[in-house]
C-alpha cells in the first residue's frame, strides 16, 4: 500500500472520472519512460488485467479491516486502473455511464 492521501475534500465523481479519463486517454502519446499510465496502455495486457485484479483485492481487504481511509485510497487505485483498462479496450466513461444508467431505469 502507497502512502494514504491527506487532506482529502468531497468531490464530484462525473467531473472527477471525466477529467481522469481525458488525463488516460491523453497517456497514449507519452512515452513509456515517462508514464506509468502509457507503459499500461502499451506493455502487455496482462500487466493492466492484474493490476485491477490486484486492486480490487485490495479494496476487499481494506473493507474486510473496515478501515475507512485505507478502503477509499484502495478504490482510487481500483477506479484509476480500472479506466486504464477501459481506455485501452476502447470502453469511454459515457458508455460505462449509460451501462449504469440503462441498469437502473
Amino acid at each position: 500500500m502507497g502512502e494514504r492521501t491527506a487532506n482529502v475534500q468531497p468531490g464530484d465523481i462525473g467531473a472527477t472520472m471525466k477529467g481522469l479519463a481525458a488525463v488516460i486517454q491523453g497517456r497514449w502519446d507519452a512515452s513509456d519512460e515517462e508514464s506509468y499510465t502509457a507503459r499500461l496502455l502499451h506493455g502487455p495486457e496482462d500487466k493492466v488485467l492484474k493490476k485491477v485484479t490486484e486492486e480490487a483485492t485490495e479494496v476487499a481487504l481494506a473493507c474486510k479491516d473496515d478501515d475507512h481511509d485505507h478502503i477509499r485510497y484502495e478504490a482510487a487505485d481500483l477506479v484509476y486502473h480500472l479506466l486504464v483498462c477501459l481506455e485501452r479496450w476502447g470502453v469511454t466513461v459515457e458508455e460505462l455511464a449509460g451501462e449504469l444508467d440503462a441498469r437502473h431505469r
